[in-house]
């Protein structure tokens, strides 16, 4: 994917509304520095604050800086996720963590970037500066998440964890969120793969937490989350792979149990093993059945698609909004 270098002038970054939408979670520590940080950057960008149930004073702090601040009832950060793209109407999208561990410098270029190429998403792919950025564990895990995707939808970024995302509109209206938590990076980097958006990525510079902010992270559980997720949309994205692998096992199977008896048959004409042609029997129709809703799947995935399709069409492209 193409890397964009920064971008000169400001015609292309003051024309545009452009929003900042970032999910707090108890970020007393770190939310002014993100706020702060992204006026700099963004001087005419609206900044939102969007509180997940916090109970130190993030809200407070947030809305003494300036941002303008919103609750979220439901726990977790895909339900953030969805109501912030279902509330916040701008032309373009600015998505970071509350705990300025993001460059909010490099907002500008990535913005240029999407504009410059009519994108929909632009990723900030994480280079830590400092090596307490990634707790342990968590490099390895990013990467062999991405290498998953990358294996079974054929293609990937380089950093599929990273919240730091500039989107378009007409990717934040034709988006249907139906993560709850961390898994939602996934989630948003498998609906742009699937519907062939126009995405690139540019390299940012990653940073420890300010002191007093704390990670929401649990490396297992949310790994775990992470990678589940990753395979249930293979399933709902790809059903005639998906269940054409366990139609194939099935088959093999069957056939690797009923090879003693067809020769036994040829030899003798008798079936003397009644209890494994039996299993063989209910094997290849299990794998029949599995093979036949793959198929039957795959038609309703591909209906599906040309919907989310037709819905992200009727938006248009991310450079109309700085015509006229």
């Amino acid at each position: 994917m193409k890397e964009f270098p920064a971008v000169s002038g400001e015609f292309a970054l003051a024309t545009p509304h452009i929003a900042v939408i970032l999910p707090c979670y108890n970020e007393a520590g770190a939310i002014v520095q993100t706020i702060e940080g992204f006026r700099a950057a963004l001087p005419s960008a609206d900044i939102y604050v969007f509180d997940n149930n916090s109970t130190d004073r993030s809200r407070e702090l947030a809305a003494g800086a300036g941002a303008i601040v919103r609750r979220v009832g439901q726990q977790g950060k895909g339900h953030v996720v969805r109501r912030m793209f279902a509330d916040v109407d701008a032309d373009i999208y600015i998505m970071a963590d509350g705990d300025a561990t993001y460059e909010a410098a490099a907002a500008p270029r990535m913005v240029a970037a999407m504009l410059e190429d009519n994108l929909d998403m632009v990723v900030g792919c994480r280079r830590d500066e400092v090596e307490a950025a990634y707790r342990r564990g968590h490099r390895f895990g990013n990467w062999a998440l991405t290498s998953l995707l990358k294996q079974l939808f054929g293609r990937s970024f380089t950093d599929i964890l990273s919240g730091y995302r500039v989107f378009s509109r007409r990717f934040v209206k034709s988006f249907p969120v139906l993560s709850a938590g961390f898994e939602i990076e996934t989630e948003i980097s498998v609906h742009a793969l699937e519907l062939a958006m126009p995405v690139s990525e540019v390299m940012t510079t990653y940073g420890a937490r300010p002191e007093g902010s704390v990670s929401k992270l649990s490396t297992y559980r949310d790994g775990w989350r992470i990678l589940r997720t990753i395979i249930t949309l293979y399933r709902i994205e790809r059903p005639i792979l998906f269940f054409g692998v366990i139609a194939a096992f099935l088959a093999a199977l069957g056939l690797g149990l009923a090879a003693p008896l067809i020769v036994t048959y040829l030899q003798t004409g008798l079936v003397p093993r009644f209890p494994t042609a039996i299993l063989v029997t209910g094997l290849m129709i299990l794998a029949t059945l599995s093979g036949m809703c793959g198929l039957i799947l795959d038609t309703v995935v591909r209906g599906r698609r040309e919907v989310r399709r037709l819905a992200y069409l009727s938006f248009s492209a991310p450079s109309h909004s700085i015509r006229g």
